[in-house]
């Protein structure tokens, strides 16, 4: 099912993001966790895409499981790094061939060991150039999201400038919009003003993540640009050391955060599940038993 027929339903829309494993162990621990989670009955589940590419094969492989084996609905991601048009198109047929409906259209990030995106030749430079190629290919065959950021790309601090970058993503034939990670929540509905000032109608799904460790969440939002409010910084400071107590501290945050999200209209919660699924399980467990879920 395409995700953009779900919204029209008028319901809230929860889904969660995993990412290919990178050994057999892996793999068996993701199964485990998606089952797990699938008990809760998710809109959708997503499935990145290495830097480079480096798992569109297991991104099509791990998809093409979850629709099959786990009976859940599936996005892929797609990005334009490291691929020319042709072999972007090759993965698209891919995916259509095994029924997939639904691609997260992303720039993406350097590959390691390059600090800028270089386009790769014959390929793309930005995602909106992405969306327009998927929409003249196949139309309205795909169900496209794309990637918003409240505090700014990384790249891209002017915050102005940034919502104008996803209007052009929007406008080249996005469905919806999943945010990049946050803990304060007035950025989230600072950036779905700005975006609806400028036009931007879709949905704007807000993403969260659960803290599970210190050192985790300051490399996290070091890659994404996302800040960490004082208060919230200074507790994780207190407990830096006892992980336990930073993991119950993010399932409160988040927990918190998603109610407030959920009280005054966002349309659903992405979680980024770091493909475990305890947090995860707990938080949306708990909206779920106050009804908002």
């Amino acid at each position: 099912m395409k995700i953009s027929e779900l919204f029209t339903a008028n319901r809230r829309l929860f889904s969660f993001e995993f990412f290919p494993p990178k050994t057999d162990a892996g793999g068996l621990a993701l199964e485990r966790t998606i089952r797990e989670l699938g008990e809760l009955s998710p809109a959708f589940v997503s499935v990145t895409y290495g830097a480079g590419g480096s798992t569109r094969t297991k991104t099509i492989d791990l998809v093409q499981w979850i629709e099959r084996e786990a009976r859940l609905t599936a996005m892929a991601h797609l990005t334009c790094v490291g691929a020319s048009q042709d072999e972007i198109g090759g993965v698209l047929d891919r995916l259509v061939d095994a029924g997939i409906e639904n691609v997260m259209v992303l720039r993406g990030d350097p590959p390691a060991g390059q600090s800028t995106f270089q386009r790769t030749a014959g390929g793309f430079s930005y995602a909106a150039d992405l969306v327009r190629f998927i929409r003249k290919r196949y139309g309205r065959k795909l169900c496209l999201g794309g990637a918003g950021n409240p505090e700014g790309h990384i790249e891209c601090r002017d915050l102005d400038q940034d919502i104008l970058h996803l209007k052009a993503k929007v406008e080249a034939g996005l469905d919806f919009v999943v945010t990049q990670l946050f803990f304060d929540n007035r950025v989230y509905f600072d950036f779905v003003a700005r975006a609806r000032l400028v036009g931007i109608d879709v949905p704007i799904v807000p993403g969260l993540m659960p803290i599970r460790t210190v050192a985790g969440i300051e490399r996290m939002t070091s890659l994404s640009g996302a800040g960490i409010p004082a208060a919230l910084r200074a507790e994780l400071e207190r407990c830096r050391d006892d992980d336990a107590a930073v993991a119950a501290l993010g399932i409160s945050q988040t927990t918190a955060q998603a109610v407030e999200l959920l009280h005054r209209g966002a349309p659903g919660i992405h979680f980024y599940t770091l493909n475990q699924s305890p947090a995860t399980r707990i938080i949306l467990t708990a909206l779920k038993t106050a009804r908002l879920a």
